[in-house]
């Protein structure tokens, strides 16, 4: 009898979702934000899902956004710039408009 009253008692263990995961997301695992992904890796938009892709380091092409907001409307977004890095303008030797494109250097 004691056995059934303390089970009773206890509240019941509900499973972990399915979907919910249990660690943190490696490089292509769906998220929903970057604290669901490993260290090194940001939740970021790939087609109309969002998954874990690498920070960006240092001499790779990253997105500088003019305007506030318009991270949203990338179909393939890429992670932040690691820290101690900045998104900046790749300085070329030829002329200063040949290029626009950017890339994270150091501040």
């Amino acid at each position: 009898e004691l056995d059934e009253v303390g089970a009773e008692v206890l509240p019941r263990r509900t499973p972990t979702p399915a979907w919910l995961p249990t660690a943190k997301g490696e490089e292509g695992d769906f998220c929903l934000r970057s604290s669901d992904c490993a260290a090194g890796l940001c939740c970021a938009r790939h087609f109309w899902s969002k998954i874990c892709k690498p920070v960006l380091r240092e001499g790779q092409v990253c997105t500088r956004h003019r305007r506030k907001g318009t991270h949203g409307l990338e179909i393939f977004q890429r992670c932040q710039c690691a820290e101690g890095l900045a998104c900046r303008l790749q300085r070329e030797h030829g002329p200063s408009d040949a290029s626009r494109l950017h890339t994270c250097q150091r501040h």
